[in-house]
């Protein structure tokens, strides 16, 4: 395939520095498919076997001569592979059953389950398969990276990879593994310190200025990250290399992370990896990486594994994406989308414009045709104004003509009622009214009281016939409490005997024994005591076994 060039305008820029000091050689990340198996080991030494010779010559009728040891017998590896396989079969002839923990689970789509148990105490490991027939949806569920199991069957030879795996046909839960319990461990304390909470996950930049990625440099995760962003128009991309897989991983990946940290212009960071088994994976589960990208000055979007793949790492980070590809989706812009939305935006901002346009023309025209001389107007309205001015004139004429006549009329009461007569008239008139107004409101405030009062006494004989026969009340419930309280009955010199074993009461003599302990409880306080001697009493009657 041709390689893809960058379109006119278009820039991708890489820069492959190294920020950390260089690390002990590790193994480096492993691909996303199950690695394949090794290359077959020479063949080895012939060796002799106990099968029968071959028949001998007649021999000549002369005397015998010494004979000559026979030349070993050499197989081929299918022999060999045989009868390696019939040696097993014959050392197993009963199924066996093995515990271990399960590593590297993997279902295949033709239905059999392929995974490793390992011994969790000793370094030992071996491949299981079990077959369709035998899987049912409980053993699939049971199957997960770190699940303490016990599977029984038969170990078989696997002649065209020339190893040994085991043939399960039954699997039964013991519990989880040291691995699997000590991850949910460290889950939940760092979930309870709020490292995973939704709330203090920050979004993505849209526009990033450099894009840090944490991976391993010969890996794929870098070149699909590279692939995807320039598919999408070009971004400046600063890898940080890394180690992710083995000893001084998580170590490595923290060095990577420390120092993209320090340069200003990284806005995200990708912290990636290929697809693995749970133990290809332990580096991510580091506790002391997850709370350094927790807190990591930019966001972080965690691209470990495949989408199966969950480390605590994802919890911790910003977001989380199923494969590297889509966290370069995620962080880089896809230009061609936004300079299609501009494309569709600007026409239809041009033709909302000259839609617009064409209606205030239209407009225009209108106004224009409605129009006619301006100079015929101006002299129209100039004759209207003058005959509004006449009519204003005629009606101004006659208003003062009337207000001058109301003026005089007005004149002449106003001297026949003077202002000291009207005044001395009105304020008789006030005193009276404020007299009698006194009066009232004085006869409603006695009235007013007079009712207060009775309602008072009426309030305070029902408030205190109530009360008394709330205090009747509650001093009757009071005395029946205490009297079915076993307090009560304890403070006449009973107890109450509990086993020490599981702190059941006991009913019975026969539900103890001789050198049994037992917590008495008394009046005030309580004791321990051991039985040393059981008396059984007479048996109940049917009535007392119904109680």
């Amino acid at each position: 395939m041709s390689e893809k060039r960058p379109r006119p305008g278009e820039t991708l820029a890489f820069d492959f520095a190294v920020f950390v000091p260089p690390a002990p050689a590790q193994a480096q990340e492993a691909p996303p498919e199950p690695a394949p198996a090794p290359p077959p080991a020479p063949p080895p030494a012939p060796v002799a076997v106990a099968a029968p010779p071959p028949p001998a010559a007649p021999a000549p009728a002369v005397a015998p001569a010494r004979a000559t040891p026979a030349a070993p017998a050499v197989l081929t590896v299918a022999q060999l592979g045989r009868m390696l396989t019939r040696t097993l079969e014959r050392s197993f002839s009963d199924a066996v059953w093995v515990e271990g923990e399960v590593s590297g689970a993997r279902p295949a789509p033709s239905g059999h389950l392929y995974f490793c148990l390992k011994d969790e105490d000793e370094d030992a490991v071996v491949d299981v398969v079990v077959y369709r027939a035998n899987v049912t949806p409980r053993s699939k569920a049971l199957v997960k990276d770190g699940v303490r199991i016990r599977l029984r069957g038969k170990p078989t030879f696997w002649s065209p990879r020339g190893k040994m795996q085991f043939i399960g046909d039954r699997i039964e839960p013991t519990g989880k593994g040291a691995l699997l319990e000590a991850l949910e461990k460290l889950k939940q304390k760092l979930a309870a310190e709020g490292l995973f909470a939704p709330e203090r996950r920050r979004p993505l930049p849209h526009e990033p200025r450099i894009i840090g990625v944490v991976t391993s440099a010969a890996g794929a995760v870098i070149h699909d990250i590279c692939k995807v962003s320039f598919r999408r128009g070009g971004a400046r991309i600063l890898l940080a290399p890394a180690i992710v897989q083995g000893a001084g991983a998580a170590e490595a990946v923290r060095r990577s992370l420390a120092a993209l940290q320090r340069i200003p212009e990284v806005d995200v960071i990708i912290v990636g990896r290929g697809g693995g088994s749970q133990d290809d994976l332990l580096a991510f589960h580091d506790e002391q990486l997850v709370r350094d990208i927790a807190a990591c000055r930019v966001p972080v979007v965690s691209a470990v594994g495949h989408e199966t793949d969950v480390t605590l790492v994802d919890f911790a980070a910003d977001a989380r994406a199923s494969t590297p590809s889509q966290a370069a989706e995620m962080v880089v812009p896809d230009s061609t989308s936004r300079r299609r939305l501009l494309e569709e935006r600007g026409l239809r901002l041009r033709r909302a414009m000259h839609a617009r346009i064409g209606e205030e023309r239209a407009r225009t025209a209108k106004l224009a045709s409605a129009f006619r001389d301006p100079r015929l107007l101006i002299a129209s309205s100039q004759q209207q104004v003058d005959e509004h001015v006449a009519r204003m004139s005629r009606v101004l004429t006659r208003l003062l003509a009337r207000d001058r006549q109301t003026a005089t009329s007005l004149g002449a009461r106003l001297g026949a009622a003077h202002p000291r007569e009207r005044i001395a008239r009105d304020k008789g008139h006030v005193l009276a009214m404020r007299a009698r107004l006194f009066e009232i409101m004085r006869n409603r405030v006695s009235a007013s009281r007079a009712e207060l009062s009775e309602d008072r006494a009426h309030l305070g004989i029902s408030m205190r016939k109530h009360l008394g026969e709330h205090r009747r009340e509650l001093s009757g419930l009071a005395s029946g409490l205490d009297a079915m309280s076993p307090l009560k009955v304890l403070s006449r010199g009973y107890a109450i005997a509990t086993r020490a074993a599981d702190g059941r009461a006991v009913r019975e003599a026969g539900e103890v024994a001789p050198g049994d302990k037992v917590h008495v409880r008394v009046g005030r306080g309580s004791f321990d005591a051991d039985v040393t001697r059981v008396e059984r009493g007479p048996e109940p009657d049917d009535t007392e076994r119904e109680k």
